[in-house]
């Protein structure tokens, strides 16, 4: 018996069940989800077989800072190309034209479902919805269900504005997406939604943010922590 092939397996196996309890959402924990996880990874190795550079990393700057920091200049980088998108129009800002599209995509919402789906805080939400209603560009109406809600769905007026300002969105759109290509647009899609799906649920509970960091590492394995 290969006990070396063996203790590899295993090792392998360990090493997927760490990231699954990272998160769930990733891969289910069936011997499907095991080969589609093995199958990712020499997709990964094949195409980036080695580490690749990040600023700092020979005087010991972590990945994850590395990862961290990049996140925030790209995120700059997007809300410039943004502004430039909205210039000389009826948007103040890009949370402006996102609820919009949001609303456009999918349908009428609560004041808060649509908040949470910005990832705002309600109220940094509720200033940008009240400036879009100022505007005329939605429209809010009690919810048949929870008399206390009110639902908000985009008016032909909102529609139009958006509609003039989106060739420009999506040039926008796809100055952000630089240099890519096909494959590393689906790769970056993928990594990108497995981080969201980590992210959102511990956001969705609105921890105290001095409690924040702790109940997450204590809820979660992290490696090297």
């Amino acid at each position: 018996m290969n006990y070396t092939l063996i203790k590899d397996y295993i090792d392998l196996l360990e090493e997927f069940e760490t990231e699954v309890s990272n998160s769930p959402e990733s891969y289910p924990v069936t011997i499907q989800g095991f080969k589609a996880w093995i199958s990712g990874k020499g997709n990964m190795e094949e195409h980036h077989p080695e580490e690749p550079y990040w600023e700092g990393k020979e005087n010991g700057r972590t990945p994850e800072s590395a990862i961290s920091t990049l996140l925030v200049h790209l995120n700059r980088y997007a809300k410039t190309y943004s502004k430039s998108a909205i210039s000389h129009s009826e948007f103040s800002t890009q949370e402006d034209f996102i609820y919009l599209i949001n609303l456009k995509a999918f349908g009428e919402m609560t004041k808060m479902a649509l908040i949470k789906k910005n990832i705002h805080d309600k109220p940094v939400g509720m200033l940008i919805i009240a400036r879009l209603l100022r505007q005329g560009l939605i429209e809010q109406t009690d919810s048949d269900v929870d008399k206390r809600s009110k639902l908000i769905r985009i008016t032909e007026r909102g529609l139009k504005v958006l509609e003039n300002q989106m060739e420009k969105i999506r040039q926008a759109t796809n100055i952000v997406a630089g240099n890519l290509n096909h494959y590393e647009k689906m790769e970056l899609i993928r990594i990108l939604n497995k981080l969201d799906r980590f992210h959102y649920p511990i956001f969705s509970r609105n921890i105290n943010p001095d409690e924040l960091i702790n109940t997450v590492y204590d809820e979660y394995v992290f490696k090297g922590s």
